[in-house]
């Protein structure tokens, strides 16, 4: 909850004898709001070397010009924070980034009056954490602020609008309320600025009390969640603060995020699509491209290729969004590129920086001329146990992790997982879970992505013969992301030759695809509601994950009794087996009476019992399980509709190198000619 209390830290500090900063009696830069993002490490990770537990957070402050005369900041402004500026505290290592005004060197900013700026800083340890308490000093005048754990936040915010148009038209905000009693939502706002330029001073644009809110009195329990879709008209791609409206017993209550403005959409990746095959470009050669489009992969790591994206009739066919550096901007951010662009992706995975970790600090930097654009960026997050420096960079964070034959930054020798038995050539599966977990919270409210791990044809060295995932470790890994909400999943890597090595995933991976589209609508508009971990004689048996939002909540439960085959050096899972499965769902799917379990062949309904805020269900559960809870029936046939759709597309090309020799063949010798006078 952005609640504000200067009196409090100054009856305390009283108390306790120390100075206290006098506060003006109305403050040209009033301090509106401050949200805490408290920094989160894994406790089930395991390194080499012991992380450093010393917590601390991120920090948003919401700063309003309230004077009659514009304000100017510059790089030098007299600004300090418990009296130093945050250079110092940059150079004395308390804070990983900052985005206040000395950031900029060459980009002062002009604050009108009324207008509102936020700045943003991330504390490294536990002086910066959950418990302290901090001032920040403008031109000489103090407002302090708590660094504590909010009760109440905005847990996911996410902008939604049509299929062909990159503008979004509308939002979907969730809030999670862990006070002890009901929080109302009343209205919200947007702040926007005048244009893409000014977009660190946003003006605040009119209130919007007409919310279609879940549950639909507006009223969410204590200890609950819910939140409330908003038609807003069409949103420039820019920054906006947003502005949530609530009560509690007749007391406001105020929540605020600050992010970009970008359409979502699921996008699946495809990796390193773009290779040279006898001299040429992969996405140059039609058969590959058929290849990615029935396995619905539509976008990839290249921006320009010349014979593919300049060639309108193969684009507009098979057609694969930028991820990639994007520049010059004259180009890519252009209206007839924008639809094109996933997001901008070039600095690789910073924290290993080829040898050496590239300070958080220049991540933001070479991120910054990027933010007066409408290009959305995104980071590769490597490690768990140092990712929290560098959370809040970019505005669509991903992290990559693998967890069978390939490097990892975590220790597998030190899991004991399995009675004693420690791997070299594996991982527990299920940290993925853990990990996704953990970067969501980080990056809340703003969505995140994953590289799942699929067929390679580098990785080697492990001491197990097959170098890339069988198609039962490929899915198990997929689906802890995706029970922890994610809203892209990219597939490492679908290279031509990386397919042509391990074919017996291109159907796995195509089936896991053809699910993620069947439920997209749920994973967009959704939240990560519930994580549960089920032990049986004190081993791990199942995840059990909710992720609910207005349609309704996608129900997961994996499997972790799997074992490691000492001989195959492979993760094998046992047949399925009568399991019971009980989920918490939110107050406001109360009404939702239909289970349906789902997968790639359609949805089969399900028999359940359903109390209140709780779903019970006895059934056979294999490796993965997933069930959707739709709130009307017009969500079922959404769904099947949308079945009927994917499983068309697949076929539209008559084109299976999944399942036909021949059509493999003709892949192959994209690569390899089969005489002399092919290679001539």
């Amino acid at each position: 909850m952005s609640r504000i209390t200067p009196f409090l830290l100054w009856v305390a500090a009283a108390l306790a004898g120390a100075p206290v900063a006098a506060e003006s009696a109305r403050s040209p830069m009033e301090l509106r709001g401050a949200v805490i993002v408290p920094h989160v490490l894994s406790t089930e990770m395991r390194y080499r070397r012991e992380p450093d537990r010393s917590l601390g957070a991120k920090v948003q402050l919401f700063l309003v010009n309230t004077g009659n005369t514009e304000r100017r900041f510059s790089a030098d402004s007299p600004i300090l924070l418990r009296g130093r500026t945050p250079d110092d505290l940059i150079a004395a290592d308390e804070w990983a980034w900052h985005d206040l005004p000395a950031a900029w060197t060459n980009a002062p900013l002009s604050l009108p009056p009324g207008a509102l700026t936020v700045w943003s800083f991330n504390g490294k340890r536990a002086t910066w954490g959950v418990g302290t308490a901090a001032d920040i000093q403008i031109d000489g005048t103090t407002n302090t602020f708590e660094i504590r754990q909010p009760t109440a936040w905005l847990s996911a915010v996410t902008f939604l609008g049509q299929a062909t148009n990159p503008v979004p038209d509308s939002l979907i905000f969730h809030v999670a309320n862990q006070t002890g009693a009901a929080l109302r939502l009343e209205a919200c706002r947007l702040w926007l600025p005048p244009d893409n330029t000014s977009w660190r001073a946003l003006r605040p644009q009119p209130w919007r009390t007409n919310l279609a809110t879940f549950p639909n009195d507006g009223l969410i329990p204590a200890g609950d969640r819910g939140g409330a879709r908003v038609t807003t008209g069409p949103l420039p791609l820019t920054y906006t603060a947003i502005e949530v409206r609530c009560s509690q017993g007749g007391m406001p209550v105020t929540l605020w995020a600050h992010l970009r403005i970008k359409r979502e959409t699921f996008d699946i990746g495809g990796g390193w699509v773009n290779e040279m095959a006898r001299g040429r470009s992969t996405l140059t050669l039609e058969p590959y491209l058929k290849t990615l489009r029935r396995m619905h992969v539509n976008a990839g790591m290249h921006d320009a290729v010349p014979g593919y994206t300049d060639n309108p009739a193969l684009y507009a066919k098979y057609p694969l969004k930028y991820m990639n550096r994007c520049q010059p901007f004259t180009f890519y951010d252009h209206d007839e590129i924008l639809p094109r662009i996933h997001a901008v992706e070039f600095l690789g995975e910073p924290q290993y920086g080829g040898g050496r970790p590239v300070p958080p600090m220049e991540v933001w930097r070479a991120f910054a001329p990027y933010q007066s654009t409408r290009l959305p960026t995104s980071v590769t997050h490597s490690e768990e146990r140092i990712w929290r420096f560098y959370a809040g960079l970019s505005d669509y964070p991903h992290f990559d992790a693998y967890r069978v034959g390939a490097p990892a930054p975590d220790f597998w020798s030190a899991y004991d997982r399995w009675g004693g038995e420690r791997l070299r050539w594996g991982a527990p599966l299920e940290t993925i879970g853990e990990m996704t977990r953990s970067l969501r919270e980080l990056s809340r409210p703003a969505s995140i992505a994953y590289w799942s791990q699929g067929p390679h044809s580098g990785w080697s060295g492990s001491g197990r013969s097959r170098s890339s995932p069988t198609p039962d470790e490929l899915r198990a890994q997929a689906y802890h992301a995706l029970g922890s909400r994610i809203t892209s999943l990219y597939w490492f890597n679908l290279s031509l030759k990386s397919l042509l090595k391990f074919p017996d995933l291109m159907e796995p991976i195509t089936r896991v695809n053809r699910e993620i589209l069947m439920l997209e609508d749920f994973y967009l508009e959704g939240d990560a509601y519930h994580h549960e971990r089920i032990l049986r004689d004190g081993k791990p048996d199942w995840d059990l994950e909710v992720v609910a939002g207005p349609r309704g909540a996608v129900l997961f439960a994996l499997d972790l009794s799997y074992a490691p085959d000492p001989k195959e050096k492979v993760f094998r899972f046992g047949p399925p087996r009568d399991a019971t499965f009980t989920w918490p769902v939110p107050a406001y799917l109360d009404g939702a009476t239909t289970l349906l379990r789902a997968d790639a062949d359609g949805l089969l309904p399900t028999e359940f019992k359903r109390q209140s805020r709780r779903v019970t269900l006895r059934t056979q559960a294999g490796a993965v399980n997933v069930f959707v809870l739709p709130i009307s029936p017009d969500g079922v046939s959404h769904i099947q509709a949308l079945h009927r759709q994917i499983t068309a597309r697949e076929a539209e090309d008559g084109f299976d190198p999944a399942h036909r020799a021949a059509d493999r063949e003709t892949l192959r010798e994209l690569l390899e000619p089969t005489s002399p006078a092919a290679a001539h």
